[in-house]
């Protein structure tokens, strides 16, 4: 089984009725609701709110991946779960990041970069697959149109990825670096850019369909044990 743990801030879901109408239970919910009817998927969920953000290291060491949406309190994170959950990924735990989360501070700490971008509201998207080769693409349409989605475009400031899987085209011109995979450590990453709290993105069929492909590839079978030490060698043999 993978053991995925979906956070999310479940901030706007609160705040605004047009939010909730969409996500009546928070982000969160609706993903772990598709993933929950995958046979080889379990879920949890974890919240802003929560003592230590729901991301407790028992937490983190049952879950093989984690899902992460994040906008409006980035800042909020604390910083000593921030290293947690970094040591976790580098040790092997897969992290999906998703939408804004682009500029969540797990995101800043494990590129290294500003990971700021351009963006605009509402335009329509078509996405396109780029890598169709890579797992995460298997079984997804050459493109998706998203009717109405939060503009991001270039120049996003990432470092390079290690496949660029999905294109995102914009009605207004723009193009974006829109599914990107890293690798940290031990980690697998995927950033994935549809997900705009003020859009039923996630109800998408074919967006599920990417996430669900995520996971999958996230997951990793090499894990190791926390804390990560380089092996001492005591004595070298001269040849």
């Amino acid at each position: 089984m993978i053991r995925v743990t979906v956070w999310n801030e479940f901030v706007h879901e609160r705040e605004y009725e047009a939010i909730k109408a969409i996500y009546p239970e928070g982000i969160h919910s609706c993903i772990a609701e598709f993933l929950g009817k995958e046979e080889a998927i379990t879920v949890r969920c974890a919240t802003l709110d929560m003592e230590e953000h729901g991301l407790t290291e028992e937490v983190l060491n049952h879950t093989d991946v984690l899902i992460w949406w994040s906008h409006a309190k980035q800042e909020e994170v604390s910083d000593e779960v921030v290293q947690r959950v970094r040591n976790h990924i580098l040790a092997g735990m897969g992290l999906i990041a998703l939408h804004s989360a682009h500029y969540s501070k797990i995101m800043k700490v494990l590129l290294g970069t500003s990971m700021s971008l351009k963006w605009r509201e509402g335009s329509r998207e078509r996405l396109w697959v780029t890598a169709p080769y890579h797992p995460i693409a298997v079984g997804v349409p050459e493109t998706i149109d998203i009717p109405e989605e939060e503009m991001y475009g270039e120049f996003f400031d990432i470092p390079k990825p290690d496949e660029v899987v999905f294109t995102g085209w914009f009605a207004s011109g723009e193009v974006f670096r829109s599914g990107c995979t890293f690798t940290r450590g031990y980690g697998r990453i995927f950033y994935f850019q549809p997900g705009h709290e003020e859009y039923p993105i996630y109800h998408m069929k074919e967006i599920q369909k990417i996430i669900i492909n995520a996971v999958r590839w996230c997951h990793s079978e090499i894990k190791r044990t926390l804390p990560i030490e380089c092996e001492n060698t005591a004595s070298y043999e001269t040849i």
